[in-house]
């Protein structure tokens, strides 16, 4: 059988993000999927003095759009919107992956040398649907035919992850919280955040049950919003912005669909194998590595994927949070944006909008949240119950 090293995995071209925009996340009554996007992407452009006549490509992240709004042919749809019409426009779907997808996908078509700018572009519409209605659409992302059949949601598969994570380490209900604590401070100063609201260790142990051992506090938002980013060759970034950010690695991978076909549900090989070759490909270890947005559709989820990532121990995720190690003064500060936790989660956006808030850190544009040691950073974006992962590493040029 034919395997690849990632070590020797190559790019003709390096790459370099030269623009980022972002709107607010929340629930937008008076704006649907297309203002949205629009507003992310001519921000983006702003950002990189850069005319919609220089972009090339457009790739859209987003999950669910025809589910949630009844639109479909989206990337089109948007990218004519966005004053781009001609250009090849396609729409990545990975669940709660797709804009991580979409940006890895567009990464590989700027250093192979096929575009010189490109834009990626995450949206999602959920807030026009009921929250019954929003939690079955989400459940598409998991196994129609054996999980979602029998009545799981994500919240339950989580809830397991999270209970199983608890017999085998030690992990406690204190530690979960520990996460929605530090996340909520984070979002509190957040301009952008869904939920700019400080929270107690009482508040978070204490709230609404969803999916024993989970609570109200440890779920991501529904959540409306869009992000952007513009790629180009790292050589010629300077055309576009004087704070130019280098992508260093990246890399996607998939595991199973279904929670039951996992050997262990307390660890996600794709975030494994996305992390081991975007370390590859970056020429860095997990201790190289000075802060992360890490994908906290649920408290535990990031607690497993610092470990997944090398950040802790195995099953140490839990006491490292708690004993502070991801605040923003910790060792390893995580989610300085607030995380999906408070700062939303409208999917197809997330793994965009976690490239924005790495990019604002790298080029010091956090504010508040901005951290002292900030020249690497990490984003991890996941899909479903573990199923697709997409790992950037990006660091000052």
């Amino acid at each position: 059988m034919l395997s690849i090293d990632p070590t020797e995995m190559g790019y003709s071209l390096e790459v370099a993000v030269v623009g980022a925009g972002k709107t607010p996340f929340g629930a937008f009554a008076d704006k649907d999927l297309r203002a949205l996007a629009v507003e992310a992407g001519e921000k983006a452009l702003a950002d990189s003095k850069c005319g919609p006549d220089a972009i090339q490509a457009f790739y859209l992240g987003n999950f669910a759009g025809p589910e949630f709004t009844g639109q479909n042919h989206l990337a089109p749809y948007i990218s004519t919107a966005l004053g781009m019409p001609g250009i090849p426009s396609t729409r990545f779907e990975a669940a709660c992956a797709s804009g991580g997808s979409a940006l890895f996908h567009a990464f590989q078509a700027v250093a192979s040398g096929i575009y010189e700018a490109v834009m990626v572009l995450g949206v999602e519409k959920m807030t026009c649907q009921t929250t019954a209605r929003v939690t079955e659409i989400l459940s598409g992302a998991g196994d129609s035919r054996g999980e979602v059949h029998v009545g799981s949601t994500f919240p339950s598969l989580f809830g397991m992850i999270a209970r199983r994570h608890m017999h085998d380490f030690g992990t406690t209900r204190e530690h979960l919280s520990a996460v929605a604590v530090k996340n909520h401070e984070n979002g509190a100063l957040n301009p952008d955040a869904q939920m700019r609201k400080v929270i107690t260790l009482e508040q978070a142990m204490k709230a609404r049950p969803i999916a024993d051992p989970l609570n109200l506090y440890d779920c991501s938002l529904i959540s409306d919003g869009a992000a952007a980013v513009i790629l180009c060759p790292a050589d010629r970034a300077r055309r576009f912005t004087d704070k130019p950010v280098s992508i260093l690695g990246i890399a996607q991978a998939s595991d199973y669909v279904a929670l039951e076909q996992k050997a262990d549900i307390t660890t996600f090989p794709a975030v494994q194998l996305a992390a081991r070759k975007a370390y590859a490909m970056a020429g860095l270890g997990p201790e190289e590595i000075q802060f992360a947005e890490l994908h906290d559709c649920f408290t535990i989820a990031e607690i497993v994927a610092m470990e997944d990532l090398g950040f802790v121990r195995r099953g140490g995720g839990g006491f490292f949070t708690a004993e502070g190690g991801t605040r923003r003064d910790g060792a390893m500060p995580i989610n300085a944006s607030g995380g999906l936790k408070s700062k939303g989660h409208p999917v197809g956006a997330t793994g965009i909008a976690q490239i924005c808030d790495v990019v604002q850190q790298l080029r010091g544009q956090a504010g508040e949240r901005q951290l002292k040691r900030n020249a690497v950073g990490l984003a991890q974006n996941l899909g479903g119950s573990g199923a697709s992962c997409v790992v950037t590493i990006l660091g000052q040029e």
